[in-house]
Parts: structure tokens; sequence; C-alpha cells
């Protein structure tokens, strides 16, 4: 029986994994009944499988018949934060909690990924971790795996995830090599000022007036700081100051993201920051203090990898199923704390049809899943595995 006829096999299994974490979505850290649903699956197939640690997530591990790598295959489990309004029969039971983002697909596919590569253990070359994640959407559920050892014992050689992606038709798989999602940081500036009646400025110094300019001043660093070439976002969410409409206040406090693809251009837009805000509040009177927080840096796909991955998809879907990502995502994921210690890659797996809804963006309430793109993702992982693994190809086409 070939890969693709076991997966048909299994189809409406596969599915319904999906579906039971579907109506079931849990938030960061919160996934317990997530977490023992994958384990007990996991019990069943007779694959072992460890906590991670005392946080939310399992670690899964088989170890194949024959000699090679150990490869790590990664899928988040956590939801967001939003009330589903699908109207799918199978939709969140849990009002303001729900599956925007696609993790409950990327669960599915790699439990069933699980079950396939169980059905090879004998023809497996190496060993396969799987890493069912907690808190990807709060940008840390990946550094807990990496504590509690998720990347050793045995020691992670490569590893892979997939991402849903509804600008891609389902079954197909997106590949890139290099930045295929930026990196996310976070600054903080408090502008300082001097409160006074708002009926008297030339007696004080204007925090609110201050923030303003280093709001727009912020605009230019994309515009005039770096090369044109260098992707930067930068955005400011969230700006406080005062109290009342008649009194000029002491200090403005305003919030940002910093989005980059380039090391380097992260490093020096951070600079920048510092720079220009400390700079034009004491050249207006005033002056600011700048908190930087580093979040994710970016996702960087190995292009070893990305050449096997596309290799293996091709011998087992089909060349017409395997699309290339043209610009990476200024979104971010946390996959991306993986990458500083390993190589590794991640692939889209496509999740629109015919359906508007099913083309609209991630973390929209609205979002339709095609499910076509669980069956796809477990097959491209299955013969990723294989392929970077070095084992022979030809046991998934018998």
């Amino acid at each position: 029986m070939t890969l693709l006829e076991r997966i048909k096999e299994n189809k409406e299994e596969f599915i319904g994994l999906r579906r039971t974490i579907h109506e079931n979505p849990e938030l960061s850290f919160q996934e317990t009944e997530t977490t023992k649903l994958i384990r007990e699956y996991l019990d069943r197939l007779g694959i072992e499988n460890l906590p991670n640690g005392e946080e939310t997530g399992v670690i899964g591990i088989l170890k194949g018949g024959k000699p090679g790598p150990v490869i790590a295959l990664r899928a988040d489990i956590d939801a967001l934060k939003l009330t589903e309004n699908t109207k799918l029969p199978f939709a969140s039971k849990k009002p303001g909690v729900c599956h925007a983002c696609g993790h409950d697909l990327h669960t599915a596919v790699l439990l069933s990924t699980a079950k396939l590569l169980k059905s090879y253990e004998a023809e497996l070359c190496g060993t396969v971790k799987f890493l069912f994640q907690p808190a990807e959407e709060g940008l840390g559920g990946s550094l807990s795996m990496i504590k509690n050892g998720g990347l050793e014992n045995p020691k992670v050689d490569y590893i892979l995830a997939c991402h849903t992606w509804p600008e891609m038709p389902a079954g197909s798989i997106g590949v890139r090599k290099g930045a295929m999602l930026g990196a996310s940081d976070t600054f903080k500036v408090t502008v300082l000022g001097k409160g006074g009646h708002a009926a008297h400025p030339h007696k004080g110094i204007d925090p609110v007036v201050i923030a303003a300019h280093l709001i727009t001043q912020l605009q230019t660093i994309a515009s005039r700081r770096v090369a044109p070439v260098d992707s930067v976002v930068v955005t400011i969410g969230h700006l406080t100051a005062g109290t009342v409409n008649n009194i000029i206040p002491n200090e403005a406090v305003m919030e940002g993201t910093v989005r980059t693809q380039d090391p380097d251009t992260r490093k020096r837009v951070a600079e920048i920051i510092e720079e220009l805000c400390v700079g034009t509040a004491r050249a207006m009177g005033g002056d600011a203090r700048v908190e930087y927080n580093w979040g994710v840096g970016p996702t960087m796909c190995d292009p070893v990898l990305v050449d096997q991955i596309s290799e293996a998809v091709t011998e087992t879907l089909g060349a017409e199923k395997l699309l290339q990502v043209p610009v990476p995502s200024m979104g971010a994921e946390d996959f991306a704390f993986y990458l500083e210690k390993v190589p590794g890659a991640l692939f889209r797996i496509g999740t629109s049809d015919e359906k508007p809804e099913s083309k609209w963006a991630l973390h929209n309430p609205s979002t339709f899943f095609n499910e076509e793109a669980i069956l796809a993702g477990a097959a491209a992982m299955v013969a990723s595995v294989f392929k970077i693994g070095g084992g022979d190809m030809e046991a998934l086409k018998r």
C-alpha cells in the first residue's frame, strides 16, 4: 500500500482528530485536554511520549529500524482568544476561544504523520521526535520545549514544521529558502516632559506634542534609514497620556512593534529607535526613556532542507502541488527559536478553495480551512522525513 493510499484509508480518522481539537480549543499553556488527547493517541500507536516538563505539550519519540539522523517535527497546539464565527457543525464550544490560525490542523497533521511513520517503522532511518508545542501565540512555547529537552536526548539534527496558508490552494505545499517569516520585537517609549496648565503651554514641556513628532519620525526608519530592499515595519499600537483635557501631563507613553527579516537590520533598527526617540525628545526640551524587548527572530529556512522537502513533495504529491512562496510574511513564528539551535525549515500547507472565506486572513474568526490540507501536510511530512533521513523513497510507493 502506497503512502497516499494509507492516507486515503485513514482520511476520516485524521480529519476527525482535527475536528475534535477544533471543537475544544485551549489558550496558551492551558492546553490540558489537547495534551491528554495527544498522549492517549500516541499511546495507542505504541509511540513513546513524555510530558513537556511541568508545562502542557508532548514530546514523542519514534526510533526507526535503520540508522540515521534525529529529525524533529513540530506542531503548535494552542488557540486564540477570539469568538468563532464560522457556523461549522464542529465549531468551537468555548466562547471567546477558537482555532483561527490553523493550529488544530497542524496538530492533526503531526498526529497523522506519527501514525503513518509508525507503519513504516522498519524502513525508517534514524529517530523522529514529535514536538507538540504549547503557547506559540505568545511566542514563547518553543522555549519551554527547548528548556525541557525537546532538542536533546537524543540530540536533534534537523527540525521541520508546517503552517496553514489561505493564499495557497488546499492540497498544495509552499516552500521558500531563507526568510519565510519575520522577526517580532516590541518597544516602549516613555516621553518625559513638564506638566502644566493647558492655557499656558509655554510654561511646560508638552510630552504629547513630542510623542506626536516621534510617531512621525519613527516612520522614516523604513523610508530613510534602512535600504529599500530591507523590509521593515514599525507600528505604534498603543499611546496614552494625561487624564483631562486642560492639563499638560508630565509624560506620555507609547508602545509599538518592529518587524524585520534580516538579522543585521533587526539590530540596526533597535539602535535607530533609541537614537531617534532620545535625540528628538531632547531637541524639543524633554527627554525619552526607551525599553526595547527582543522577541523572536526571523524564521530562516535552510536551503538544503528546502531542496529536500521540495524533492519529497514532488515525488510524492506531484510537481504541480509544490509552490514557491514568493515573498516572506512579516508575521512571526516562535519556531525561529528552534532554528537558533539546529538547522530547519517551515513549509506552508495551502488551505483555500472556492469559498471566499477560505481565502481570508489568519486570525480572522470567520476563516474557513479546507481539510485537504491535513492530508497533504501529512504526506509532505512523511516524505520529507524519508528524504532527509536517507530512507528508501520507493518504500512510500509500494
